[in-house]
């Protein structure tokens, strides 16, 4: 199979579609969910498995719950293959998801893929359904010390309204995220 070159209009979604996937990862690391709300259309499935498949206002619940479990998350798109046929799409994306639990004391790291379907309405991309699968994890102890001391200059990410990335970079918002 070949790849034929793509005509503006695709280079177009892709690009919305890469933004889309990635503004994901940042409103899950942020705990953004009026952010993470806004990239899902209202008819929109999101499917975890045994753990919860519902509708996105049912997900925001549920992952803001899970997410509350983690001191620290951190989900990185790694590849991103999108096809696209007008104002649908389709999007196997390969990601790293690192979290460290509440007490500190262990991280969890795996690799998952999210087959994601996208819609565009009224000239904006969202998701219109988004299944996650498990390719595989690995849980090991937490260093702390590694933790404090490495970068021990740098002010460390957290999630919420108090990262620094609210601070200096004023175009991306808050959201209007609770202070605590």
């Amino acid at each position: 199979m070949g790849f034929r070159e793509p005509d503006h209009a695709e280079l177009a979604a892709r690009d919305c579609l890469w933004r889309l996937v990635n503004a994901y990862s940042r409103a899950c690391d942020r705990r953004d969910f009026v952010f993470l709300r806004s990239l899902y259309h209202d008819d929109a499935l999101e499917e975890h498995g045994d753990m919860f498949t519902g509708s996105p206002d049912e997900y925001m619940v549920w992952v803001a719950g899970a997410l509350a479990n983690w001191q620290n998350s951190a989900h990185y798109v790694t590849n991103a293959l999108f096809e696209v046929r007008g104002d649908y799409a389709e999007g196997e994306i390969y990601k790293l998801n690192y979290h460290r639990t509440a007490d500190g004391a262990e991280e969890i790291i795996t690799g998952s893929r999210s087959l994601d379907r996208f819609a565009r309405r009224d000239g904006e991309w969202r998701f219109l359904g988004r299944c996650v699968t498990l390719d595989w994890a690995g849980k090991r102890p937490a260093s702390r010390e590694a933790y404090e001391s490495f970068a021990a200059a740098s002010p460390h990410g957290i999630p919420g309204p108090a990262d620094l990335s609210y601070q200096r970079l004023t175009l991306f918002g808050r959201h209007d995220l609770p202070t605590t």
